[in-house]
């Protein structure tokens, strides 16, 4: 006699047999991916340079004395024919008032032997000899009273003077000692080195050659310590056409007007060189190149979708782009976002990453310029 289970007890009975569904594969990554295109693209170079003025004058002695006044503070403009130093003039006058004695004497000479040679009662010789006496006398006084002018020590030139390194009480000798200095700060020079091996690889490539001389296209750019950037850029306004033997590396320099004296001679500053460019360059954002244990990778889409790793040889930065010398090929798809989330044979679904564009475009360089 088979007995029938209750209509309540069939619902827990077929919730009890019910086998819970499998559930499915999480959907493939999002990742943001940028197609590599060959472009010309802007490339950057930066060193240090340095402030250098426009001119400077050395201010020397020209005669032997003692220091009697200073009349100038250092560092202050200073006008051309301005008094900077007063030396004693005992012995400037002294000198110059032999050489006027010496002078009135041979002209007294002269003019008594003169109307003598009419008369025969002298001989042309003597007349000779006492009319060269007198015009070395007269340079003699004209020399003593050059001598009482350099007493007083003048600007030449209009500019910044420098320290003192001579004071009142201080004895000078003559021109080899050196009182001062006076520079043209308005323009000034900005002086950078390039090393032999840069400057032979720009020689190597005919565009980059014609930009490195004076006169170019080229423009200068100057960034100051606290990062400031001059709003004015410059031309190249000379190369030297040697190597300094000491450094191996070749003066290269760029003049700025300075009129704000933001720039002092002697000041350090970074240097930036704007107007080179690759052509036919493989670049990538900046974030997709990966670094690991000493190597350089980025993650690549293939077949399928799926990511492979590919080692890579980085090269210049050319604005938010990074250049591939080696191990990247025109056309791949290069993951620039979403890197963390895949690995070697992974598979994605790939989408135009947010600045795809600037694989062809490159933006303004940053302030780290090109890798040297």
């Amino acid at each position: 006699m088979h007995r029938t289970l209750p209509l309540a007890l069939l619902p827990l009975l077929l919730i009890g047999c019910k086998k819970e569904a499998p559930r499915g594969a999480p959907p493939p990554p999002e990742v943001g991916v940028v197609t590599v295109t060959p472009a010309a693209l802007p490339i950057t170079y930066d060193f240090s340079g340095e402030v250098q003025p426009y001119r400077r004058v050395e201010v020397r002695a020209r005669v032997e004395g003692v220091i009697k006044s200073r009349t100038f503070t250092e560092g202050q403009v200073v006008k051309a024919g301005q008094l900077l130093y007063r030396i004693d003039p005992v012995l400037t006058n002294a000198a110059f008032q032999g050489a006027r004695a010496r002078a009135d004497n041979a002209r007294r000479t002269l003019n008594r032997l003169e109307p003598l040679l009419a008369e025969h009662a002298v001989a042309q010789q003597d007349v000779d000899n006492a009319r060269a006496e007198l015009e070395a006398a007269q340079a003699a006084l004209a020399d003593a009273r050059k001598g009482v002018e350099d007493a007083n020590v003048r600007a030449e030139i209009t500019g910044r003077v420098g320290r003192a390194l001579f004071q009142v009480g201080d004895r000078v000798t003559g021109t080899e000692d050196l009182l001062t200095t006076i520079d043209v700060v308005d323009p000034v020079y900005i002086v950078f080195r390039p090393s032999t091996q840069q400057v032979l690889s720009w020689r190597q490539d005919p565009a980059a050659e014609a930009l490195i001389r004076p006169g170019s296209r080229l423009r200068v750019q100057v960034t100051l310590s606290d990062s400031t950037v001059l709003p004015e850029t410059a031309p190249l306004d000379f190369v030297s056409p040697s190597l300094d033997p000491g450094t191996g590396t070749q003066e290269f320099r760029a003049k700025f007007a300075n009129a704000d004296r933001l720039l002092t001679p002697g000041q350090f500053v970074r240097v930036r060189l704007i107007g080179f460019t690759r052509d036919r360059a493989l670049a990538v954002p900046q974030r997709a190149v990966q670094q690991s244990l000493g190597r350089q990778y980025i993650y690549v889409v293939g077949k399928g979708d799926s990511v492979a790793a590919r080692d890579v040889q980085p090269g210049q930065w050319s604005g938010a782009l990074w250049i591939i010398e080696r191990g990247l090929d025109a056309g791949d798809r290069v993951i620039a976002d979403g890197t963390q989330k895949v690995g070697p044979g992974s598979v994605v679904r790939p989408v135009p990453a947010v600045d795809s564009a600037a694989a062809g475009a490159p933006t303004a360089p940053p302030a780290g310029g090109a890798r040297p």
